[in-house]
């Protein structure tokens, strides 16, 4: 087996008014790729474009060892479970009528898994599409992707817009999908919390471009929280510095440590602080 699920090349799609630039990403099997940026950073598109729903301007795209634009890619979709922002179901269609759908498109459809996740979901099989909440609109989409065997999951905001209980099992349920042998899971979300709970990589995009890639506990030690005042500050290497917040009484700079006197005390910092000042550090 490849190495990687995904992998990613130089991937380019130009808009008239946004473009996702030179994209580069590598999604190891067992491991779980957080894609984070704020709204219209570009993170629908890469799924789109992962599935061939769009056309690309440049680059390569590889999935489950296929070329996207390849023949064999339309067997390997059989193996790609996708949850997009919005689910389209028709609005009058119930849960048991979907599993019937799907039953006639995947060869691998599990009706037993899907009630499975219909049950353990606590979705009611004959209420209406239209009658669902968000919450239930995203298991119902996550139930049918889990359902006919799937080795790769692409979801697109899963856990945006729902309440914390829901947002904690279905996190739950993407680690157990990722850690089985040769599965592994990309999750895009503006929730940056979400992914530093369950990721193994983070994958940080910012109006188009890929801000950085890297696994999130190289990351989170790669990188650190420095308080001092605004002379202390300028005693520090420019090229420690990734971003600061200049206050009445002092300043807190995100740093990289690797550049910083040894005798200098850098705080633990989160990957939500990472990103926040990073954007913070570009827009100057």
């Amino acid at each position: 087996m490849e190495a990687n699920a995904i992998e990613i090349r130089g991937l380019t799609k130009r808009y008239k008014d946004f473009a996702l630039e030179n994209l580069d990403l590598e999604l190891p099997y067992g491991c779980v790729l957080g894609l984070v940026g704020e709204n219209g950073a570009g993170k629908s598109t890469t799924i789109r474009l992962i599935m061939d729903a769009l056309d690309r301007d440049g680059g390569t795209v590889t999935v489950l060892g296929a070329d996207n634009k390849s023949s064999e890619f339309l067997e390997r979709k059989e193996d790609i479970g996708v949850v997009l922002d919005e689910t389209f179901v028709p609005e009058v269609m119930s849960a048991r009528q979907l599993g019937k759908v799907m039953a006639g498109t995947y060869k691998n459809w599990d009706q037993g898994a899907y009630d499975g996740w219909i049950k353990r979901f606590e979705l009611p099989p004959d209420k209406k599409f239209k009658d669902y909440s968000r919450g239930m609109t995203m298991k119902l989409g996550i139930a049918a992707a889990l359902s006919h065997r799937a080795r790769l999951l692409l979801l697109d905001e899963a856990t945006g817009g729902l309440d914390p209980m829901v947002r904690e099992e279905l996190l739950e349920v993407f680690a157990d999908f990722a850690a089985e042998e040769g599965h592994a899971v990309l999750l895009s979300s503006h929730i940056v919390s979400d992914l530093e709970r369950i990721c193994d990589y983070i994958a940080f995009l910012h109006k188009g471009r890929l801000m950085l890639c890297e696994e999130k506990d190289v990351l989170l030690d790669k990188f650190g929280i420095l308080k001092c005042s605004r002379e202390q500050l300028k005693n520090i290497p420019e090229e420690a510095i990734h971003g600061k917040r200049v206050g009445t009484y002092g300043v807190e700079a995100l740093v990289e440590r690797a550049f910083m006197p040894r005798d200098a005390v850098v705080d633990r910092t989160t990957l939500e602080d990472i990103i926040l000042y990073m954007v913070k550090g570009e827009q100057k």
